[in-house]
């Protein structure tokens, strides 16, 4: 169980900011894995009164707040519509509704967990990040970013036609996945993103002409790419199992795009 001796609910972004310079203080999200952890803490920071936990829908794409919870993303119907369902089969097995109505979008990006359904799904999606000092950044990039105690603001994504479908594989129906997938289409290609491998979620760009549609053609290019992808073993399965699973997974969302291609 984690401990701190102060905790600060910050009035504003820049006290935050100055506050989490310290290495002893943490940022503390939606406070579910955190609290998990077996460490002492000096400053607890809350921003849960800065005004982060919105959903704004505009012409041009989506800005997430960071204190978003995942279920707010989960039933918001215009993100939901967007995707396809995507967004929502990436969330409803994450642990149970409660959880979910706890656990925030920004804790689930900033933590960069190799487990994580959020991480694939948006990297998939070719997401940005809004920092309050570095900027905006693409999301793929922050992953190898150092923490510099910066703050994350949101995460943005643009709108366009797109093309999205999730799929993961799991022992248990809420437990932590044993392999993660997403593939978005876009005018400008497939992006492929495969999590839980079990490292961080990593994803490849590759052109529409790369994955055919013709089956046989397409279960040999799937192979060769899945096979771009490290894997690794631990408790839950082993790299080859991995591996095999990505081509299925990949696979799957593959079929899943084509169908909602035709039906338009």
């Amino acid at each position: 169980m984690i401990h701190y001796n102060h905790f600060v609910m910050a009035e504003s972004l820049e006290q935050a900011y100055e506050l989490n310079q310290k290495k002893s203080a943490v940022i503390c999200g939606g406070f579910c894995w955190l609290r998990l952890q077996n460490r002492t803490v000096q400053t607890l920071i809350d921003l849960s009164g800065l005004g982060l936990d919105q959903i704004e829908e505009t012409e041009e794409g989506f800005e997430i707040g960071s204190m978003v919870s995942l279920r707010k993303l989960e039933t918001h119907k215009g993100f939901q519509a967007w995707t396809r369902g995507a967004s929502a089969d990436s969330l409803r097995h994450i642990v149970g509704t409660q959880f979910r109505n706890c656990a925030t979008v920004g804790g689930s990006i900033y933590g960069r967990f190799g487990f994580s359904d959020v991480l694939t799904l948006f990297l998939a999606l070719d997401a940005q990040v809004k920092l309050f000092k570095g900027g905006v950044l693409p999301l793929r990039d922050f992953l190898d970013r150092k923490e510099d105690g910066d703050i994350l603001l949101s995460i943005l994504v643009k709108k366009g036609q797109a093309f999205a479908a999730y799929e993961s594989m799991r022992n248990e129906a809420v437990d932590f996945p044993v392999l993660t997938a997403a593939v978005c289409l876009r005018d400008s290609g497939f992006t492929v993103a495969v999590g839980a491998r079990p490292g961080k979620a990593r994803v490849i760009s590759v052109p529409a002409t790369e994955l055919p549609g013709e089956k046989i053609q397409r279960e040999e290019a799937v192979k060769a790419l899945t096979e771009k992808f490290i894997y690794g073993t631990n408790m839950r399965a082993s790299a080859e199992y991995r591996k095999y699973l990505a081509g299925v997974l990949v696979s799957r969302c593959l079929e899943k795009i084509e169908t909602d291609r035709k039906e338009g």
